[in-house]
């Protein structure tokens, strides 16, 4: 719980920059449900391999729709670092439209995971360049906007029960900021907390289900929408080393 305290100070912070008497919080819900699947072929190489869906109004509406991939590399079974690409296809805001805009983003990030007695912690910073397509009057533009968004994750699972086929407690805190010459009044891009809980269902194969709210800020600095979220990611991890090593 450390780190959470560590990093409120920085959200408060960004959350405060470009702030003006006349703020305005848009109040939405969401449903966000994801597989993120990292597959390990040998000791050092693997690769990553995620897909998206997020609504809004609950389940009511389109939300983005979003794929990841990349290369992954053990430094060791603790620490990775990946490289890759990811596309996002955004849904229009704006009453009655339909285009969609379309995202490429490439990324580079590291990955740490520690234990503290029977807790376990997770820190996972990223960079992000990100080409996001401008739609004007419904229709694509072919122009894109250029940001550079940081990503720093802090990733808490804390058991509750003796037995570990019980679920565990998970906190999470992610912290996002993005630099760009058109990024003016939101350096500060979004901060995003989850609690709920995780589940083992198998050696390879988890999910965390709970609450998160998203805190983000608009280009005009003044504007945030707060999104009240139910959160349901699957985790998928194969090891194919112990196939390889049964065979030899």
């Amino acid at each position: 719980m450390v780190g959470i305290f560590l990093i409120t100070p920085i959200i408060m912070a960004f959350g405060c920059f470009g702030q003006e008497v006349g703020k305005v919080i848009n109040q939405q819900s969401q449903a966000w449900v994801s597989i993120n699947s990292v597959v390990r072929l040998t000791n050092k190489w693997g690769f990553v391999a995620d897909v998206h869906e997020r609504r809004n109004h609950f389940f009511a509406e389109p939300g983005f729709h979003f794929v990841r991939g990349g290369i992954n590399y053990w430094v060791n079974d603790n620490l990775t670092v990946t490289a890759g690409y990811a596309h996002l296809w955004l849904a229009p805001t704006i009453q009655g439209w339909k285009t969609f805009a379309d995202e490429n983003r490439l990324y580079v990030q590291a990955q740490l995971a520690t234990k503290i007695g029977r807790l376990s912690m997770l820190q996972r910073i990223r960079n992000e360049q990100r080409w996001q397509e401008k739609i004007i009057n419904d229709k694509a533009t072919g122009d894109n906007k250029f940001t550079d968004r940081v990503r720093y994750l802090l990733y808490f699972t804390i058991p509750v029960f003796k037995n570990p086929k019980y679920p565990s407690l998970a906190v999470a805190d992610e912290l996002c900021i993005q630099f760009g010459k058109e990024i003016v009044y939101n350096t500060f891009d979004q901060n995003r907390a989850f609690i709920g809980i995780k589940q083992r269902l198998s050696k390879s194969l988890s999910f965390d289900l709970g609450y998160m709210v998203c805190l983000q800020q608009k280009a005009t600095g003044n504007a945030y929408d707060e999104n009240h979220t139910f959160r349901c990611f699957f985790y998928f991890m194969p090891d194919f080393r112990k196939t390889s090593h049964t065979h030899k």
